[in-house]
């Protein structure tokens, strides 16, 4: 049986040899430099109707 996020759960993880702050909430994912305050946020609800899939493909089609 699965433990119900309920809270946030942070943890380091490195990208490329750089780290950064992983936070799993009930909201969503939040990747933030180490260090640093902004970062990447993704909600749950985008996560699953695709939108940030689109999203993602949209820039890269715009980057070309």
């Amino acid at each position: 049986m699965a433990t119900k996020l309920d809270k946030q759960l942070k943890r380091e993880v490195a990208i490329e040899g750089q780290p950064y702050m992983l936070t799993i909430s009930p909201d969503g994912l939040k990747l933030v430099p180490k260090g640093k305050r902004n970062g990447l946020e993704l909600a749950w609800k985008s996560l699953i109707s695709g939108e940030a899939a689109l999203a993602t493909a949209l820039n890269a089609s715009i980057t070309r």
